[in-house]
């Protein structure tokens, strides 16, 4: 039976996987992002529509509730993640975060998630077994070392989101997962493989093909099962 799929933050990397890797011959995926991607281009049977918004802003969300009115949406992957300008250079500091930076991811990763996933509720209740997937960070999760203070605080609020947000649609037996990778290598596209990944960063980041059958797994259980958070760091990461 074919699904339809919204994949939030869909253009590149891991985002771009899920587009690619995750729906089947027959399937819909509505890919949301800034920018036109090109996974519109390939011919698999995967009929793929892209809604251009930019999640900065709230302002498109009657659009997006106006042109998927009325469809049911089976699975819905919110994969929607800024950091710091300079969150991964040897040389960051909080110190020198700006406060308009700070209050920009703050509503991209945080508020928008929000809004957003709440906007298409009534098409996932429409659905015989509609899964909600945020997607996280090992940075979130406790003694992990990380420390850039607004990532770290929005990937730890996105797994309190996953929380509440499966209490209010348990009654609607609409399961919500939170996915947690560690560093990915998400500069190999996913038609390139897993083991090309692997021998570039020589084991030490994880391929995204591994989260794509991550959330094929929870995507596929049955209605009555509800799989809560899933912990994904890279085998050589001590600290998560």
């Amino acid at each position: 039976m074919s699904k339809n799929i919204i994949v939030f933050g869909a253009s590149q990397g891991l985002g771009d996987a899920f587009v690619k890797g995750l729906p089947a011959k027959g399937d819909t995926v509505w890919v949301v992002s800034r920018t036109q991607p090109k996974s519109l281009e390939i011919n698999d049977g995967v009929n793929r529509q892209w809604l251009s918004i930019d999640l900065s802003s709230q302002q498109q969300i009657p659009s997006l509730k106006e042109q998927l009115k009325d469809i049911a949406i089976d699975v819905l992957i919110y994969n929607v993640g800024v950091w710091e300008k300079r969150g991964f250079e040897d040389d960051y500091s909080f110190d020198r975060d700006e406060v308009e930076d700070i209050s920009n991811l703050i509503n991209i990763n945080l508020t928008s998630t929000i809004t957003y996933i709440q906007a298409l509720l009534p098409n996932l209740r429409q659905a015989k077994n509609g899964k909600v997937i945020l997607i996280g960070s090992t940075a979130g999760l406790d003694h992990t070392n990380n420390a850039q203070v607004s990532f770290v605080t929005s990937k730890f609020g996105l797994r309190g989101i996953t929380n509440a947000l499966r209490e209010h649609l348990r009654e609607d037996r609409i399961s919500v997962t939170c996915i947690n990778p560690g560093e990915l290598a998400a500069e190999v596209p996913y038609e390139e493989g897993a083991e090309k990944a692997i021998q570039l960063y020589e084991g030490t980041r994880i391929p995204v093909q591994d989260i794509v059958a991550i959330v094929q797994c929870v995507v596929n259980l049955s209605p009555a099962s509800c799989v809560k958070e899933i912990n994904v760091p890279a085998i050589t990461d001590v600290n998560a």
